[in-house]
């Protein structure tokens, strides 16, 4: 009506200025002239539409009908959840209609996930102060699902709490989700708006159980994909044990076991030789490889369970080492500070490293005796590592080969326990290997 009137008036304005305006002022006369007006009716035409689309926006900003009409915004709703954006979007392009047709200051999509409503989307996108999910059972508590419901006759359902107005959504008693709207300051939602409110949530049953799945199908394959990164994670690590303890057995049997069967191997030739010069000598020095060889047994056996030398388990590595030099072909020199009993990995590293420098030297370095050296670092009670130093009177190495053999092991050995390795030796003056092995009992 209005915009029927401004335009009544626009045409009317259009021939006074033209026709006789401009006549009066061009011809000098008042007697309406046809070619003026003939332009004042091209004018009009070529002028009326962009004219009428301008009047019609100011009018309706003026009269605050710039919002699409909640009747409209109920007629199109069906277009929105029928195919024309994909799933995923389905829910911020609910939030976005609820909130141009109610004209509130936030609309909210909340889904049923899991026995949690989740916050799916919001209008205008963005941060929000609401909470993104919440326990079924502390809805009520906060104007939200399942204490309202659109199964009852004669009601909107609509539940306020301040400025959140809610509606649940529910199919055959089950809850799918809910829509609410954040009121502006002053707002109140007229009647014709509570009913597009209840509506649009009637409608939105199917949206809600479809994305409410999506959203469900989506936790379940990030739990899933998560499952599978820990079970991936737990083969690696049992992998990677698996591998150290292999290794650790490797060793442990060439550190250990190997050194007897070396020492058992030079005595018994030492004992074919003294046989044929002195049988007394030759017969008694066969009677204790008799034992050394059942001690022998004993050790493999026991190193084949994947376990340490029983004495070393037992007593600690200097009392293992003490009895695992005793019957070498080789003697040695043992010395030792008094220190408490410490981690295992700790007391392998000083018991398998000082029995590899002996075995190197008993097999290489033609060696007439052989020193070990143990001491303590810090305090009795708790020192804070061990020092080694293994020396030989052998005629010793190059030093530029230092990291093939048993050298190698001593230092994976020792490295293993965040200890060092020095070694020092020239051709024709022996050999000494010294170690440093943190115990961890002084820190802090």
């Amino acid at each position: 009506m209005f915009t029927a009137l401004v335009m009544a008036g626009f045409v009317v304005l259009v021939y006074v200025v033209v026709v006789i305006v401009a006549g009066t002022l061009l011809l000098g006369r008042v007697t309406p002239s046809f070619w003026l007006s003939v332009l004042a009716t091209a004018i009009v035409a070529l002028a009326f539409e962009p004219v009428r689309r301008r009047v019609k926006t100011a009018l309706s900003g003026a009269l605050h009908q710039d919002r699409t009409s909640p009747y409209q915004v109920l007629a199109r709703f069906p277009a929105t959840v029928t195919g024309s954006y994909p799933a995923a979007e389905l829910p911020g392009r609910m939030a976005k209609v609820l909130a141009e047709g109610t004209g509130t200051d936030r609309a909210e999509v909340w889904l049923a996930v899991n026995n949690r409503l989740e916050l799916a989307a919001n209008w205008p996108s963005g941060p929000t102060t609401s909470p993104a999910a919440m326990d079924f059972s502390a809805c009520a508590a906060t104007a939200m699902p399942p204490a309202i419901g659109l199964d009852r006759p004669g009601s909107t359902n609509l539940v306020i709490d301040g400025q959140r107005h809610s509606i649940a959504v529910r199919e055959r008693g089950e809850l799918l989700g809910a829509l609410t709207v954040v009121v502006r300051d002053g707002q109140e939602l007229t009647p014709v708006e509570e009913r597009l409110f209840a509506g649009l949530a009637a409608q939105s049953g199917l949206v809600l159980r479809v994305a409410g799945l999506r959203a469900e199908l989506g936790q379940q394959l990030a739990r899933l994909e998560q499952r599978t990164v820990e079970l991936r994670r737990a083969r690696r690590d049992l992998v990677t044990r698996q591998d150290a303890e292999r290794q650790r057995l490797e060793r442990n049997i060439h550190d250990g076991a190997q050194q007897e069967l070396i020492a058992l191997l030079v005595n018994l030739r030492l004992t074919q030789t003294l046989l044929g010069r002195s049988p007394e000598r030759g017969t008694k020095l066969l009677a204790e490889q008799s034992e050394a060889a059942r001690d022998t047994i004993a050790t493999l056996t026991v190193l084949s369970r994947g376990l340490y030398p029983p004495l070393l388990t037992g007593a600690g590595p200097v009392a293992a080492l003490r009895a695992a030099v005793a019957s070498g072909p080789i003697p040695v020199d043992l010395t030792a500070d008094d220190f408490p009993r410490c981690p295992t990995p700790v007391e392998a590293a000083v018991y398998f490293c000082c029995l590899e420098a002996v075995q190197n030297a008993t097999k290489h370095s033609a060696a007439t005796r052989i020193g070990i050296d143990i001491r303590r670092v810090g305090p009795t009670d708790a020192p804070t590592g061990i020092e080694l130093s293994i020396s030989d009177d052998g005629h010793g190495f190059d030093i530029g080969g230092s990291s093939r053999g048993g050298l190698a092991n001593i230092r994976d050995r020792v490295e293993s326990v965040s200890g060092t390795v020095d070694i020092d030796s020239e051709p024709g003056r022996g050999t000494t290997v010294r170690a440093f092995v943190p115990t961890g009992l002084g820190v802090g």
